[in-house]
């Protein structure tokens, strides 16, 4: 008996750390759309566009760091 209450609690860690990987992977993915989305809307503006918006286009790589990864 007490190795079936062992082996429940075992296996409820081992749910936990799937999840967690689970949601871990998803968040990357979910992240790097976000930097790819960002990325490519930049990239799509004229030169005219980021000179208002106060850009240049050697920044965008890194705006678009910021925006999905808070770097």
């Amino acid at each position: 008996m007490a190795f079936t209450t062992e082996f429940h609690g075992t296996n409820a860690g081992v749910t936990g750390r799937v999840s967690a990987i689970l949601k871990s992977a998803t968040d990357r993915v979910a992240n790097y759309r976000l930097y790819r989305k960002t990325v490519n809307e930049l990239s799509a503006l004229s030169m005219r566009e980021l000179d208002d918006l106060g850009l240049n286009r050697s920044m965008i790589k890194r705006i678009a760091l910021e925006a999905a990864y808070g770097l």
